[in-house]
């Protein structure tokens, strides 16, 4: 069976979690690394055993010719960078989102289709161990008829804990119940709808962001209505982060990718009767081990991989699910800031929130830190409240979140 030929773009904590995924499977060789910091390249490199150490992109695809090459990288950069490697005829895993708008998103994916090769999109969450387990439950009719879908963050601010956080909790409800026909959403920023003065960067260079308090509902292809809050909370909660299926016999919850637990009933109280939440097992790939240096699910997106490279066909966590999920994402801005339901996909691709700010005369949104603890005191003074809601206590309280 043939070994795959994996180069490492970029050597920071992403790229770590997913070259150490690559390197832990057996039909995997990580032939080459490339960053910038010759600092992090060398440091991975010694790490993996992995002597080919590049900074020049192009160089790295032609003395190495890797079948796919990973982009963990700023989404700011996804654009630039997946088009050069895409110009190269070449594989991409690229982490999420996939871009920061939808124009580039779009040109991305048709250079992919017009070299004939492959997007998937690191949505890892997707296939790990906690949603096999749920989609084996689900499969076995454990819940009956799945009638409602309910997803929450770990506490962001809003519109970057969407971009962060929700893109995940968007890309497995999908999973379950289809692409979205139509969105509306609710966002607010310090007690008020939000304007275009309200559109502000997005920490760690996602793009454009609004929304202290995102609150949006999805009506998804099977018929089933999903809801997503993104709301900040006073800490950062990572316990708060999950995704909950309501169906006709049962539930599932899965909590930030690691479990998943199901109650064999549809309703819920605290009663001792109707609150038996039941561990679903993980499903693990065969020879795994838990106890190694991968992650399960960055070793279940790679498994992944190799069995969509063998079968000629997309990863599940493919660029199509990917912009899928990304149209979302700019329709629950476009709602907020528009005030009515969005139907998918959009025919308007460019970002909605610049297309707020253009449409009242103004123009890009200020800079502002890029780490999200100086962002966020930044953003509380930008709101008039640094000193009720942040300031220094917002340094102490967020502490720097790596994406995942």
């Amino acid at each position: 069976m043939k070994t795959y030929r994996v180069a490492i773009l970029g050597c920071r904590n992403r790229g770590t979690a997913a070259a150490l995924a690559y390197h832990a499977h057996p039909r995997i060789e990580i032939v080459a690394l490339c960053d910038l910091v010759p600092e992090l390249l060398d440091a991975l490199g010694d790490k993996l055993g992995v002597s080919a150490r590049y900074s020049d992109l192009d160089a790295m695809i032609s003395e190495t010719a890797p079948d796919i090459v990973a982009i963990p990288t700023g989404t700011e950069f996804h654009h630039e960078l997946c088009l050069s490697v895409l110009a190269h005829g070449v594989n991409i895993d690229v982490e999420k989102p996939i871009c920061v708008d939808l124009e580039q998103a779009d040109e991305v994916t048709a250079l992919a289709a017009a070299k004939g090769v492959r997007i998937a999109v690191h949505h890892q969450g997707r296939v790990g161990p906690a949603m096999q387990a749920a989609r084996q439950a689900v499969s076995q009719g454990r819940i009956g008829d799945i009638r409602y879908i309910h997803g929450s963050g770990k506490g962001y601010y809003g519109g970057y804990g969407l971009l962060n956080i929700g893109t995940h909790i968007i890309n497995n409800m999908i999973a379950f119940g289809g692409h979205a026909t139509s969105v509306s959403a609710s966002l607010t920023t310090n007690g008020h709808a939000i304007t275009p003065e309200d559109v502000v960067p997005s920490p760690s260079g996602m793009g454009t962001i609004a929304g202290e308090f995102v609150t949006a509902t999805m009506q998804l292809q099977g018929g089933i209505p999903a809801t997503l809050v993104q709301h900040r909370f006073p800490e950062i909660a990572p316990i708060g982060h999950f995704m909950e299926l309501h169906g006709t016999d049962g539930r599932i919850m899965c909590q930030s990718h690691q479990s998943a637990w199901l109650l064999p009933q549809p309703h819920y109280l605290p009663d001792g009767d109707h609150n038996r939440w039941e561990p679903l097992p993980p499903v693990y790939v065969d020879g795994f081990d838990p106890e190694g240096p991968a992650n399960a699910n960055e070793y279940w997106y790679v498994e992944e991989y190799v069995r969509a490279l063998d079968e000629d066909r997309d990863h599940e966590s493919s660029g199509a699910e990917a912009v899928h999920t990304l149209e979302i994402m700019m329709a629950i801005f476009e709602s907020g800031a528009y005030g009515h339901p969005v139907d998918l996909p959009q025919i308007n691709r460019d970002h909605p929130l610049l297309r707020l700010r253009d449409e009242h005369g103004l123009g890009l949104p200020a800079e502002m830190p890029r780490p999200y603890p100086e962002w966020l005191a930044a953003e509380d003074r930008r709101m008039g409240d640094g000193d009720q809601r942040g300031g220094k206590a917002a340094l102490q309280r967020h502490t720097p979140q790596e994406k995942k």
